[in-house]
């Protein structure tokens, strides 16, 4: 399974389709890289490698040291395809397999990388799991009934927006059309008529390759199949306007900067890099991140291509703060203590051959999971339980969110222990993972920053853990599957733990407090 954190089963976190359960799979393979944006003519280096993308990231960000080093990567046989000179990072094609080791020696270089093992424009193609639909109830009787109540015509199945008092919070301020959500996925269909009306063209773009495209409906998903990001904005701010679901800002706006390679779903830096960058310079408030960097699950320090991606992106995150927008990301479907002194990732490279083997997590980040600043979420089922595959990890999340759970099931009317949103074309369908907690926090963030619009990020991620609820460790062995086995151990205290971090947002206190 790739790496949503649907998708994050991560970066898809599992996704789950309706009443039948689909699981997606992913196969590695790249799409074709964006057309350069300021290419420098490679020297006569001798090239015979594969085509690769890389990071590089320089010691300082004055025109001089720039400049030196992009005379430098074409000295070494690169092609600049994008320079962020604000962050210090700089994406090059190379087909000279001693790219990284030469440029790394060079003064202004503080380190370099390949963002991929596979080269670029692999061959790659995967049939999807599709998820079952949920129609929209239509006939005249149910939308009065829904009208009635207050309720969209689908919200009675949505047990996730009681859960955090969104349907209330909706009632004092259902979220400012000032303020932004940026949705870093797969891509939003924004011909969704319940995303339409809050949708942010302006602020919307794809970024694959590492270059921005902002033509209209480049932000899209490439088919249906790409519907990761799609379900994730309908959390978001899905319109109360008599269509489907609500979101949990309703009122907010979202965009979409899509991230995803055709064909593998597979998120690289080079595009990571590019969102954070795209969304800070266009004044996003919020950015939701419910995957992980491909094609590492964790990429690690001391590594020189995974510590180059980890710098690369980093900056580009800590950017896109700078410039006033709060970071929220999902913590992953792996049932993993991140807090742990070892794991063992048996997925990583997904992009070639995986391998098995032992990392440090203290030395090893998710990214931008556990990059700094960053909103770590995990996920939450009906009983506000962890759900049974979300990550944990005492000092690790910061707050949790409704992300589903199979056996965690409702009453009547849900009757699904999963989320249900927006999908592409007009369609709803229920997932469940950390990728729909993670909107979840996403929404409740744009209320705060709709409420108090000057607050900070570091404000933000202040009020979303003060006013979280937090239900404690459990009590009973938490063996969520009633197999008999501890699936995992609570740790900290009623106030602060592995499970929650802070505890579980709470829209009303979000727009009340």
């Amino acid at each position: 399974m790739a790496h949503l954190r649907s998708r994050r089963g991560r970066a898809l976190a599992v996704p789950v389709g309706l009443a039948l359960t689909a699981s997606l799979g992913f196969i590695p393979g790249a799409a074709t890289a964006a057309a350069p944006q300021d290419a420098s003519a490679p020297s006569s280096t001798t090239q015979d490698g594969p085509k690769l993308s890389y990071v590089v990231n320089t010691t300082a960000t004055d025109s001089e040291t720039v400049g030196r080093v992009k005379k430098a990567i074409a000295k070494a046989g690169g092609t600049v395809v994008v320079t962020h000179a604000k962050i210090g990072v700089i994406v090059v094609h190379s087909t000279n397999p001693d790219f990284a080791k030469t440029i790394r020696a060079d003064k202004g270089v503080q380190s370099a990388g390949a963002s991929r093992t596979a080269p670029l424009k692999a061959a790659g193609t995967t049939e999807v799991g599709k998820p079952e639909k949920v129609s929209e109830p239509r006939s005249a009787a149910v939308l009065r009934a829904a009208e009635a109540s207050g309720e969209e015509p689908l919200e009675s199945l949505q047990w996730d927006i009681p859960a955090i008092r969104a349907d209330q919070a909706a009632k004092v301020n259902p979220g400012s059309g000032k303020v932004t959500v940026a949705v870093i996925d797969t891509g939003v269909d924004d011909t969704h008529p319940d995303l339409a009306p809050n949708f942010s063209a302006k602020q919307s773009a794809n970024c694959v390759g590492g270059v921005a495209d902002t033509s209209k409906g480049a932000w899209r998903p490439y088919t249906t199949d790409d519907y990761h990001g799609t379900h994730v904005a309908g959390t978001i701010a899905a319109a109360r306007n008599g269509v489907g679901v609500a979101g949990v800002a309703p009122g907010a706006k979202v965009s979409s900067i899509k991230v995803s390679e055709a064909d593998s779903s597979l998120f690289f830096a080079e595009a990571v890099v590019c969102a954070f960058v795209f969304a800070g310079d266009k004044g996003v408030e919020v950015t939701n991140n419910s995957y992980y960097v491909d094609p590492w699950y964790f990429n690690c320090k001391d590594d020189p291509d995974q510590g180059a991606i980890l710098e690369a992106v980093n900056r580009a995150a800590q950017y896109a703060q700078r410039k006033g927008a709060i970071n929220v990301a999902s913590a992953g479907n792996s049932n993993f203590d991140l807090a742990a002194k070892e794991l063992t990732d048996s997925s990583s490279p997904n992009d070639s051959t995986p391998v098995t083997r032992k990392i440090d997590p203290s030395k090893c980040l998710d990214i931008p999971t556990q990059l700094p600043g960053v909103v770590t979420v995990s996920a939450t089922g009906f009983k506000a339980l962890k759900s049974y595959y979300s990550n944990y990890g005492l000092g690790q999340i910061d707050v949790g969110a409704p992300g589903g759970d199979k056996y965690q099931v409702p009453d009547a009317p849900a009757k699904d222990g999963r989320i249900l949103s927006t999908m592409p074309e007009g369609d709803f369908a229920y997932l469940q993972g950390t990728s729909m907690a993670g909107p979840h926090v996403a929404g409740v963030a744009a209320l705060i920053k709709s409420k108090r619009p000057d607050a900070s990020p570091q404000e933000i991620q202040w009020l979303l853990k003060a006013q979280a609820d937090n239900p404690g460790c459990p009590t009973a062995p938490y063996d969520p599957d009633g197999d008999g086995k501890v699936n995992a151990e609570c740790t900290g205290t009623k106030h602060i733990n592995s499970f929650y971090g802070y505890g579980i947002v709470d829209a009303l206190d979000a727009v009340k407090k």
